[in-house]
């Protein structure tokens, strides 16, 4: 669970104007999640490898499809959102605590602190991201407790159910709604990169992907109801802050403070699962020596790849202080589903190759792999149509790491023959 279910509930009350399509947008998110999830669930149990994705590209298509994700994950999705979200946190802490300090200086501290903790070891870092965890789930509990229990007027309707007629004008606008929704629910996948790490990854990992994803649907959708009930349409759509104004009519003042430190707790667990995660791409792209062979390294007593996580913390930093994260995030989205949609159809040549390579199984394939692709596929095209110009930014991001790949695999090859 990250921040945007704090913030992109009215972000998507923009795009449709209705409770039934809203509250239908973050179902069919979930539903779409859990898809996902039960696909990976299997390939993970097939390739229980470091690298999740990475490892799946490169074992079923090629290891350039693979050098691909870890580029743009380096450069646009991971990194890009980390920015974002980091700037979030320092805001809320700074509204919370008074300090007059300058975003940016909280932001690069709180970074700072959980490359530290996630240095130290999976142990320490897990433990981090377990307490924010919990923390983060009271949070939500209580909003959706004092939306559901507290606000005495509802302004919850489901006429209409349609803002316009049916039209593809309507498909466009819910699929662009559908955008901030599967930003939200984006981030189970990284479990997978640490699945090498795990002592039973067989047994443990598909068991988290899927209970964790139904988990996260029913708190999302529950956000979105009290949101909904306490605020009506209209009004959701035009506050940026929906959490703290659920939380203030139902509770005062006190009630919008305690909903900010939750945002600000909200924003630290996305950020320590994705120091703690991520950087294990980069590791195994170091190992199968396309990326800088120092990223390989591992802490001898911790074990943890120490120089990668500390490359992706230094580069959010860059973006952090380039002022040009906000146009990242536009394109993140689009960006990573592309390479779902991609990692998601290696069941379909992994079952071709041994029908019987694991004991996990994906319910209903090969129609609901299909049902995820193409809604991977439709996703990522209505964010084009939607947003040309950002997505033409992360496409050409995306482009630019082939011939990288190419002169990186000549550089290796030219000093394996010197050797």
């Amino acid at each position: 669970m990250g921040a945007g279910i704090f913030m992109n509930p009215y972000v998507v009350a923009q795009q449709v104007h209705t409770s039934a399509l809203i509250l239908g947008a973050w179902i069919l998110g979930g539903v779409i999640a859990l898809t996902g999830a039960f696909i990976y669930a299997e390939l993970a149990d097939r390739m229980p490898n470091v690298g999740g994705q990475y490892a799946y590209l490169r074992e079923t298509y090629h290891p350039l499809i693979a050098f691909l994700y870890g580029w743009v994950l380096l450069l646009v999705i991971q990194t890009g959102g980390m920015a974002a979200v980091t700037v979030t946190f320092a805001r809320y802490f700074l509204e919370l605590s008074g300090l007059s300090l300058a975003d940016w200086q909280i932001a690069v501290v709180a970074l700072l602190i959980l490359t530290v903790v996630n240095c130290l070891g999976v142990r320490a870092g897990g433990a981090v991201q377990s307490a924010l965890m919990v923390m983060k789930i009271i949070a939500i509990a209580l909003l959706v407790l004092a939306g559901g229990l507290l606000v005495r007027v509802s302004h919850l309707s489901f006429q209409p159910v349609l803002d316009q007629p049916a039209s593809p004008r309507l498909l466009s606008s819910f699929g662009a709604a559908m955008v901030p929704v599967m930003f939200a629910y984006g981030g189970w996948q990284t479990a997978c990169f640490v699945a090498g790490e795990l002592k039973q990854p067989r047994r443990d990992l598909p068991r988290a992907l899927v209970l964790g994803v139904i988990g996260v649907a029913l708190l999302y959708t529950s956000v979105n109801f009290v949101c909904l009930r306490a605020l009506g349409v209209q009004t959701l759509a035009n506050t940026e802050t929906p959490a703290s104004a659920v939380m203030r009519i139902a509770w005062g003042n006190p009630g919008a403070t305690i909903i900010a430190l939750g945002i600000a707790i909200s924003t630290l667990g996305f950020l320590s699962q994705s120091v703690l995660t991520a950087p294990r791409v980069y590791f195994a792209m170091a190992e199968d020596k396309v990326f800088f062979r120092q990223l390989a390294w591992l802490h001898p007593r911790t074990r943890v790849p120490v120089v990668a996580i500390v490359l992706q913390s230094v580069w959010t930093v860059v973006i952090l202080l380039s002022g040009k994260y906000n146009q990242i995030l536009n394109y993140v989205t689009s960006m990573d589903w592309i390479f779902f949609g991609l990692s998601a159809s290696c069941l379909f040549v992994l079952r071709r190759r041994d029908p019987h390579g694991a004991k996990v199984r994906m319910p209903g394939h090969p129609f609901t792999t299909a049902f995820f692709c193409l809604a991977c596929a439709g996703l990522v095209a209505n964010t084009v149509y939607k947003f040309r110009r950002d997505t033409l930014i992360g496409m050409a991001i995306l482009v630019s790491g082939v011939p990288v790949y190419y002169i990186w695999k000549y550089y290796i090859l030219k000093r394996s023959s010197h050797a």
